[in-house]
């Protein structure tokens, strides 16, 4: 009788045991279905999330090798040999979902040939950065553009480089209406906010602030006709943590005719910059910029004038005042131009040339541009500039005369998108710039695509 409830409960166990491993087998299998339809689906989610946007990809890339001399005439310092080879390359990366609606990205990476970021033995370079990351899309009549982007605003004069910010565009056919709202420094951004003083008490940290500055910009443009663009222009500048409200009125005009392009630029400059030596007092601003250039195929040739302040004023400024971000470069050495490298000392042009900061300055420039054969240009230029206002140059004396300057720059298409470019440019030095003549001089190798 044990015999046999022995063998029944031996069956059972069996039973039992077959049971529990056909249950586990079904719910393997359900787990295994199961995430096969979820990798499908998700599959099926990140095709068509692929197939919708359409990936954009270019670039630039260039290496270039260049030496300067005499950059740098003031003493104690009176000769500065310098050279450089750099590399730079960016990346771009657009996404685009639609025909009104992208989304733009701009990197770069920078080093030079020796430097301790990437230029030294094992590379490795970490000088990534971001210049553009912005969101570009199109709403009926509006097109809006809002993250880090570039623009131009009254031709360079005034403002280009990339920023934090918006730009909102009305696109009514032959008259387009771009509003800019730039952010410059913000002082709760840059400073820690509050902080314990020796007492333990809690008070604000002023660490790191900058002051709050905030630059607009509308630039509505006009067609007239075919041949002619008028674009009147306003902007404003405050720095809200001291007495600085400036303002800027004028217009570009733009001229297209079947042999010759040519265009204009004036601008009025008012309102009150900060003192130096109290930030809650002001200085009145009246000051004024014009400028004007033309291009006939082979001859070309622009002029530029911009007021400048006396060498001892302590009043009210007549010197052009700049907003954040303008950048307008023209001859090689005084201008920064291509080699805009800086100096033994950061001196990214000769000495006392105003650089890109357009104030202070009167220039004239006459060039020739052709192409004796296919694939190769040559260009030469020749510039004179001079101070608006004296300074007391390097003699001790009240001087005037930045120089004559020459610059040759030829330039070859290896192949398709490689372009090799050979520059030479030779200041003959005014009273104002020092006593010894400036050169410049280097190659530069680039692609684009």
């Amino acid at each position: 009788m044990q015999l046999v409830v022995s063998l029944l409960t031996g069956q059972r166990k069996l039973a039992l045991a077959r049971g529990l491993k056909q249950f586990f087998r079904r719910e393997k299998m359900k787990k295994i279905i199961a995430s096969a339809i979820g990798l499908a689906l998700v599959g099926g989610v990140a095709v068509t999330t692929a197939s919708a946007v359409e990936s954009q990809f270019g670039g630039y890339w260039r290496t270039r090798m260049f030496f300067q001399d005499n950059f740098v005439q003031t003493a104690p310092i009176n000769d500065s040999a310098y050279n450089r080879t750099d590399n730079r390359t960016r990346l771009y990366y657009t996404a685009k979902f639609n025909d009104n609606f992208k989304f733009v990205n701009k990197f770069e990476f920078n080093s030079s040939w020796g430097d301790s970021v990437g230029g030294d033995i094992g590379a490795d370079g970490n000088t990534f950065v971001v210049k553009n990351s912005y969101a570009d899309f199109t709403l009926g009549m509006v097109n809006a553009k809002v993250g880090i982007q570039h623009a131009i605003v009254g031709r360079s004069f005034l403002f280009d480089d990339d920023f934090s910010g918006a730009v909102v565009t009305g696109d009514f056919g032959s008259v387009k209406v771009p509003v800019m709202y730039a952010s410059g420094p913000q002082e709760d951004v840059n400073k820690n906010t509050f902080k314990l003083n020796s007492t333990g008490a809690i008070v604000p940290d002023n660490t790191g602030a900058t002051g709050d500055t905030h630059i607009l910009a509308a630039m509505p443009s006009f067609m007239i006709g075919e041949a002619v663009k008028l674009t009147p222009t306003v902007v404003y500048q405050t720095t809200t943590s001291e007495d600085t409200d400036l303002f800027w009125v004028g217009a570009d005009v733009d001229l297209k005719l079947d042999a010759v392009t040519a265009w204009g630029t004036f601008f009025y400059n008012g309102g009150n910059v900060a003192t130096a030596a109290d930030p809650n007092q002001s200085d009145d601003v009246s000051a004024w910029l014009v400028a004007a250039g033309a291009d006939a195929g082979i001859v070309h040739g622009q002029a530029f004038y911009a007021t400048g302040d006396a060498w001892n004023n302590t009043g009210d400024k007549d010197a052009f005042q700049l907003p954040g971000g303008a950048s307008y470069y023209w001859s090689e050495i005084m201008g920064l131009g291509v080699f805009d490298g800086g100096a033994a000392t950061g001196l990214e042009s000769s000495t006392n040339s105003p650089q890109d900061q357009i104030s202070n300055i009167v220039a004239f420039n006459l060039g020739v541009t052709f192409k004796p054969v296919d694939k190769l240009t040559l260009n030469l230029d020749a510039w004179y500039a001079m101070l608006d206002e004296d300074i007391v140059a390097y003699n001790g004396q009240l001087e005037d005369s930045l120089g004559t300057e020459i610059d040759a720059k030829v330039s070859y298409e290896l192949m398709d998108n490689l372009n090799a470019d050979l520059i030479f440019a030779y200041l003959f030095a005014g009273d104002a710039t020092g006593p010894e003549d400036v050169m410049e001089g280097g190659v530069q190798l680039s692609l684009s695509f």
